[in-house]
């Protein structure tokens, strides 16, 4: 039996459903925490039935792996393509590379749910699988990464950039671009004043480039 909820919704398909239940367990896990969160709770936000959650996800382990996986996926592409508009012909390297920091910092802010989940992740580690803090890694930020290290390295070869190892160059351009203002922020859960990280940013590339300009 539906939801009192789907009962003054018109039918939906299964697409629409999923990105209902997708939403819901982001709020849901963000809001409550992993531990906390039950599959009631998000189908009560996400206007379904408990048994269609169930029947399509099985548990509350499995649908999280999911919300996650999707979300991280859809971040990493918008990462992805920002980090190909700055760095595939950059005219001007250190603007390029601020430009890459800010566009990727700017994802914060748009995809507010997914870093408020992903929140959950760093802070409740212990309460669930490993899997899902995996699955995450390996789909977003590890992905991500790799594409940056992708263009370090184009860019070593084109002699604008120096270094042997690009993974550990895109590491190095992360926490010299973000740590501080990650830490600040308490991972995206407070605002700083955007001038101050275009100001942390800036100080950052430019120590990044100190230390990978060619001699």
């Amino acid at each position: 039996m539906g939801t009192a909820n789907e009962a003054t919704r018109p039918r939906r398909g299964w697409a629409d459903k999923r990105e209902a239940i997708g939403r819901g367990a982001r709020i849901v896990f963000a809001r409550d925490g992993y531990a906390r969160a039950s599959i009631d709770a998000i189908a009560l936000e996400a206007g379904v039935s408990t048994r269609t959650i169930y029947n399509h996800f099985g548990d509350k382990e499995t649908l999280f792996t999911s919300v996650v996986t999707e979300s991280s996926a859809r971040v990493r592409d918008v990462l992805v393509a920002r980090t190909r508009q700055c760095l595939d012909s950059p005219a001007d390297l250190e603007a390029s590379l601020i430009a890459v920091a800010q566009a990727w910092m700017a994802t914060m802010e748009e995809f507010s749910e997914h870093f408020a989940l992903i929140r959950v992740i760093t802070t409740e580690a212990n309460h669930f699988p490993s899997q899902a803090r995996e699955a995450w890694q390996h789909t977003g930020p590890e992905a991500a990464r790799a594409e940056l290290a992708r263009h370090f390295d184009l860019l070593t070869r084109q002699r604008l950039l120096a270094g042997q190892d690009p993974h550990r160059m895109a590491i190095h351009f992360h926490l010299l671009a973000f740590a501080e203002i990650m830490e600040r922020s308490q991972q995206g859960a407070a605002v700083l004043d955007k001038a101050e990280i275009s100001t942390i940013i800036t100080a950052g590339i430019r120590t990044f480039l100190r230390g990978h300009l060619p001699r």
